[in-house]
């Protein structure tokens, strides 16, 4: 029996669990771990600059993938803690990451020692499993059933907190005859598939929510083959946007009281029945709940048993994996299809396709300052369904949402549940670090830059190029939206005039020096007529450099973003004129039909 340390059977265990990358920062007390990952070799490391930041970078890692799981390293103490925005971020949204972190000797954890806090039961809330392992030969079976219970189940984060002197000593390990332990996920049976299918059947305007379930399962092309057997409109979710492509010709639009299209609220308000695949029924998706669910029949399918309910009771439930539902929905539907027991809903279709047409949002504005959707209109433009784009909250991400156009699953990478300030550019760099080959964009407005900005600086360190579109209008715009209900302006305006940048005006921080300063690239623009070309030079930067590169766009400094303002899908205030013309609209998916 081979011996070594329990941190080298640590990070033997990571390699064949399939782990390739990691993102952290070293410290004293996680030090043995980062010696046996330079011993063993096998798994690249990512030096970020802050260890938030590096849970962010598993984000943006594992989702970018499927199979991937992201992992961070810290130290003890502060590195742990700074991470539990990460791994609230992850299990929120269903997101596999790994935490590794260091902790004082056994003997002395409960002295006060230096960095030494109770990190297990702080992170607990937040993941599946949070456990602080005090003795060196549970070490292969903690690390073993971690990746068991991330991918089991509804996918989620996991910690584990190793003290130094656990990490060093020897234990007896045979790396070659490990294996990882089989993967529980629910699955539905045939009889729970035709009882929904039969209730969708009895519809006379079905619709299908897609949440991000779909695409975790990696079952989007299922869904997408479900669609069209049974003709079915299909209503994507912020997390599951990209699981049926922008321009399908079942695609219903988004629904909500924010990252929502006028067509696609204006759809669902018609159904009659809803088929919930791998969706929350978050807050934002669905409003008011007596708004949502009248006069409509639904039916949820979700990984976890728990979240059947837990929102509003459906008329029946499913507690499936959305890949093993999807199967057997395509099969029983390929069935009924041959025994010609589908009903036509090319009529129900082409009316969702009608709303399309005619129900737009104005994207083409001449103003100076920039007004916000004539970037969305230029990033569509410059940018095609390859692109990876990644954002994170706030104003930019909500008209992003409803402005850009996403035709692939995990293309559209977004923090959903918890929208953490900060995340999108480290999300950024460990999507790019996922998948080198990509050309991935992110969004974000100046503060939410502002929060981790110095990431940039990995990409720069590491060579990992992205192209950053940053919306300035030196505002905390979401929330001065917000307060219009209580009828302030207060503490969020970020104005002030920079005395070593004059020409900024009141815009304040230099975004352009500051990215050059990290080693980055950035251009600056203030007339919309040069986003087009802006866009296209950052390409080419990014490309050349092999660094990320930031374009801002300089805003108006007020802006209202269309929203509800009384919790009703049904009432969405359109703050901006929508769009009358074709030209109003010229990059939307379907021509505006006058």
């Amino acid at each position: 029996m081979a011996r070594m340390t329990a941190a080298r059977a640590a990070v033997e265990i990571l390699k064949r669990e399939g782990v390739t990358d990691a993102f952290g920062v070293p410290g004293a007390a996680i030090n043995p771990f980062y010696a046996a990952l330079k011993d063993s070799g096998g798994i690249t490391h990512t030096l970020a600059r802050h260890v938030e930041g590096a849970s962010h970078m598993a984000e943006g890692y594992t989702r970018a993938r499927p199979e991937n799981i992201g992992v961070c390293v810290g130290t003890s103490g502060p590195a742990g803690t700074d991470m539990i925005t990460g791994l609230y971020s992850a299990t929120g949204d269903s997101v596999p990451i790994l935490c590794v972190t260091g902790q004082a000797p056994t003997a002395v954890i409960h002295k006060e020692d230096f960095q030494a806090v109770d990190i297990a039961a702080i992170a607990r809330p937040v993941t599946k499993m949070a456990m602080t392992v005090l003795e060196a030969a549970q070490v292969p079976g903690v690390f073993q059933q971690a990746f068991h219970l991330m991918r089991s189940g509804r996918p989620g984060p996991v910690l584990i907190d190793l003290p130094i002197d656990v990490q060093q000593t020897e234990i007896e390990f045979d790396p070659d005859t490990y294996e990882p332990l089989p993967v529980h996920k629910p699955a539905a049976s045939r009889a729970q598939i035709e009882k929904a299918l039969g209730m969708l059947n009895a519809a006379e305007r079905p619709l299908i929510v897609a949440g991000g379930g779909v695409i975790n399962a990696d079952a989007s092309e299922l869904l997408v083959q479900f669609a069209e057997l049974t003709g079915t409109p299909v209503v994507p979710t912020l997390m599951g946007w990209g699981a049926l492509p922008d321009d399908h010709e079942l695609n219903a639009g988004m629904v909500g009281l924010q990252t929502s299209h006028r067509y696609g609220n204006a759809t669902f308000l018609e159904a009659d029945f809803v088929l919930g695949i791998g969706n929350r029924w978050a807050n934002r998706h669905t409003g008011r709940l007596d708004v949502y669910t009248a006069g409509r029949t639904f039916v949820h399918v979700d990984i976890e048993p728990t979240q059947i309910g837990r929102i509003f009771a459906p008329d029946y439930g499913i507690a499936s994996d959305a890949r093993a539902a999807l199967e057997l929905f395509v099969r029983v539907a390929k069935e009924h299809r041959a025994e010609g027991g589908l009903p036509d809903r090319s009529a129900w279709a082409a009316a969702a396709q009608e709303k399309r047409a005619t129900l737009q949002r104005r994207t083409h504005f001449d103003d100076v300052p920039i007004k916000p959707q004539r970037v969305y209109e230029e990033m569509n433009r410059a940018f095609g369904p390859e692109t990876r784009y990644v954002s994170a909250i706030g104003l930019s991400q909500i008209a992003g949402a409803q402005m850009l156009h996403v035709h692939r699953p995990r293309h559209w990478i977004n923090c959903g549940q918890a929208g953490p300030l900060g995340w999108t550019v480290p999300a950024a760099l460990g999507v790019a670090r996922a998948d080198p080959g990509a050309q991935v964009v992110a969004l974000s407005g100046d503060y939410d830059f502002q929060f981790m900005l110095e990431e940039l600086a990995v990409g720069a360190q590491h060579k990992i190029p992205y192209i950053h579109v940053l919306v300035n209008n030196s505002y905390l715009g979401l929330i001065r939206q917000a307060q219009r209900a209580f009828d302030i302006d207060f503490q969020v305006s970020l104005e002030f005039e920079n005395i070593n940048a004059p020409e900024l005006g009141v815009y304040g921080v230099d975004h352009v020096r500051v990215t050059e300063g990290l080693g980055c690239k950035a251009i600056r623009v203030t007339d919309p007529g040069e986003l087009g070309a802006a866009l296209e030079r950052a390409k080419e930067l990014a490309a050349e450099h092999r660094v990320p590169v930031v374009v801002e766009a300089v805003l108006e400094r007020v802006t209202d973003i269309a929203m509800s303002t009384t919790n009703d899908i049904g009432d969405v205030v359109e703050f901006e004129e929508t769009a009358t013309e074709p030209w109003h609209a010229p990059t939307s998916i379907r021509t505006l039909k006058v």
